[in-house]
């Protein structure tokens, strides 16, 4: 884009805050790749082809999104009731496309099915250690996705632990492919790019499925403390 304007604003908390897994690149990122998807449904677009015809100029976005739609099957029929999403990011040099597929969106809850990770980090040393990764990547996003979200009484943190403060579970965990694409450029990071496109990526799914765009995160918050869980 040959004219673009980017800011910054501070917004203070008062409650003490440190660096989050991925850092910026979370946030931004769900904030530019859910306006991108909503620039390519105003353009009657297919989202995976409005994405490759903006980022032309960057070979490295379209291969890699190319990749990760293939692994998720992204122009394959669906049932009735299911819907896919799409979301790239670039973070500490390293690039990473996923495809998500969802089913049974409600105002309350959604099922996550599968993800489709692609990712270029360069030259890999160790693939299996890349793979995790990325899978620990996904479901730490997913976890704040969906319900990652803590409030304040009198300053104090209503979840003390664990215990109570919803995470994804067994039960939760979506079918997982990861794919690394081959590189002889120098290595780049691997322990966080998984995390920025998951949000916009099931938010863009989301949307497929209901018409409903989610602005804010997390999707439900009012489920996020469950109480405490049955030790199991």
């Amino acid at each position: 884009m040959p004219n673009r304007l980017v800011e910054f604003g501070p917004h203070p908390s008062p409650i003490p805050i440190g660096f989050w897994r991925s850092v910026d690149n979370s946030y931004n990122a769900f904030v530019l790749e859910s306006f991108i998807d909503e620039i390519a449904h105003s353009a009657n677009l297919d989202p995976y082809l409005y994405r490759r015809s903006v980022l032309i100029n960057n070979p490295r976005f379209p291969r890699r999104t190319g990749r990760a739609v293939n692994l998720g099957g992204w122009s394959s029929t669906l049932p009735s009731g299911h819907a896919r999403g799409i979301a790239i990011a670039e973070a500490f040099g390293t690039v990473v496309a996923e495809v998500v597929e969802i089913s049974n969106a409600t105002t309350t809850s959604m099922g996550v099915l599968k993800v489709a990770c692609a990712i270029d980090c360069g030259r890999v040393i160790n693939p299996d250690s890349v793979e995790a990764q990325m899978q620990g990547g996904i479901v730490h996003g997913l976890s704040a996705t969906l319900w990652g979200n803590i409030t304040f009484t009198n300053g104090t943190a209503s979840v003390r632990n664990f215990n109570n403060y919803r995470l994804i579970r067994m039960s939760d965990m979506p079918e997982v492919s990861i794919t690394i694409l081959p590189s002889t450029n120098p290595p780049t990071g691997a322990g966080e790019p998984g995390v920025p496109p998951i949000a916009p990526a099931v938010a863009n799914a989301y949307f497929h499925l209901t018409g409903v765009r989610i602005r804010s995160l997390p999707f439900f918050a009012a489920e996020s403390r469950m109480g405490d869980w049955p030790r199991e």
